[in-house]
């Protein structure tokens, strides 16, 4: 049967910042569906230019349901679409949407970032079908598939971009805050504060590139062995709802602390901030507070962003929550401690150590095991392209749009033969 969106009705939530939702809206018209977009902020309303497809949300997060639920059966939606499946607005609407039996679309950060985003059904992260998929399964699904693997990426593909356009986004949310008086942030933070956040951030990069080259520098001449904690943001989805940890403290704490007690003493510890770490939660003060703490404040190091390749490439071990950063560590052959819930936490390559025992002597991966996984993902919801920068987003929408339209979700298709083939990207640094 031909592939077509004649009798789909889609309606798309909050999307990543930047113009990615208006120009995923284009195909899918193109292809006979028809698309609305309801938006909760300025921001929202500035980044989707059809007027008449865009429905505005000013009343507050318990009303919600309510009208979301009139919204489905006025116009006749048969899909939702949004951007993460964790912010209160997005949760409920995920909970209505199964309930009526229609197709939930979930976009993510890609599993195998920076290179690819993550398409699935249903949910994402911690509510990923990958979480119940065992490798065997994945090796049994891939029996007929052959294909050439691209190299782990070394760098994120557009950081830069998708810093415009959250400052942007921001920018539209604080000035247009009258026409949407209800509209509270899924962070802790105001939209001021995370206005100013992403401002700060830009103005301080060329004062943080230097930081980090001296940081980078010591470690990379220094001659000792080294373990990396790759950390997240404390207001990540994946930190705050599938791990065992409230704060960052926490998380810093327990490894500072299996570290002093289990390391070798002629070891250090790196400690990488997420490439969008913005201040609002004093990591690095932290992390020298508890190396002094603890006696090992020679041997502590913190290196703000930059390309994780760099650190990875001489690491002994990394450990992280459960950031997707942690494939790259994987994906050399390195012993891997993930604290939290991950799709890629399968017990073939992820140990369960305790801090002490790990850095004493960390197990090893299966990296057999984790290429078939690897292999799986870049067959199934791992798609080539990006959401920020205008040569990603062309790369995404060439494949994405025929994904959403299909009749099966990525793992279904591929099980049964009917996966569209996969999309070989082409790495130019």
């Amino acid at each position: 049967m031909r592939l077509s969106g004649e009798g789909k009705r889609f309606l798309l939530l909050q999307g990543p910042h930047g113009p990615f939702f208006a120009r995923l809206r284009r195909m899918l018209v193109r292809s006979g569906a028809e698309v609305w977009r309801v938006g909760f902020n300025r921001g929202d309303h500035v980044f989707w230019p059809d007027r008449a497809s865009y429905i505005p949300y000013r009343g507050r997060l318990e009303d919600w349901p309510a009208t979301l639920e009139a919204l489905l059966a006025e116009k006749g939606i048969t899909d939702l679409v949004l951007y993460g499946d964790t912010r209160p607005i997005h949760a409920r609407a995920v909970a209505l949407a199964k309930d009526r039996g229609l197709t939930v679309h979930v976009f993510e950060e890609g599993y195998l970032r920076p290179y690819w985003i993550t398409y699935e059904r249903g949910g994402s992260n911690g509510h990923s079908r990958l979480m119940d998929t065992s490798v065997a399964a994945m090796r049994e699904a891939l029996a007929q598939a052959d294909m050439d693997l691209p190299d782990a990426p070394a760098r994120w593909g557009d950081m830069r971009q998708h810093m415009f356009w959250g400052a942007l986004y921001h920018w539209f949310v604080l000035t247009g805050f009258w026409t949407y008086r209800e509209f509270r942030p899924h962070r802790a933070l105001t939209v001021r504060q995370e206005f100013w956040l992403y401002c700060k951030r830009l103005a301080l990069l060329p004062a943080h590139a230097l930081e980090r080259r001296i940081a980078q520098w010591r470690i990379r001449f220094g001659g000792f062995p080294y373990h990396l904690v790759i950390l997240q943001l404390e207001h990540d989805a994946s930190f705050r709802e599938h791990s065992p940890f409230s704060t960052m403290t926490e998380f810093l704490t327990l490894v500072t602390e299996g570290f002093a007690r289990g390391a070798p003493p002629h070891h250090h510890l790196v400690f990488k901030a997420h490439p969008l770490e913005d201040g609002r939660v004093p990591v690095k003060q932290e992390i020298a507070r508890l190396a002094g703490q603890h006696g090992v404040t020679g041997r502590v190091h913190f290196v703000r962003g930059g390309k994780l390749a760099v650190l990875l490439n001489h690491a002994r071990s990394a450990l992280t929550v459960n950031s997707t950063a942690g494939q790259q560590a994987l994906w050399r052959g390195l012993p891997l401690r993930a604290f939290g819930r991950a799709v890629y936490s399968k017990p073939e390559f992820v140990s369960t150590q305790p801090a002490e025992r790990f850095f004493a002597q960390p197990s090893r991966p299966d990296t057999r095991a984790y290429r078939d996984y690897r292999h799986y993902l870049l067959e199934t919801s791992q798609v080539a392209g990006g959401f920020y920068s205008s040569r990603g987003r062309r790369e995404l929408l060439r494949q994405v749009v025929d994904m959403m339209l299909s009749a099966q979700d990525p793992y279904d298709a591929l099980v049964s033969g009917n996966a569209a083939p996969r999309q070989q990207l082409r790495v130019v640094n």
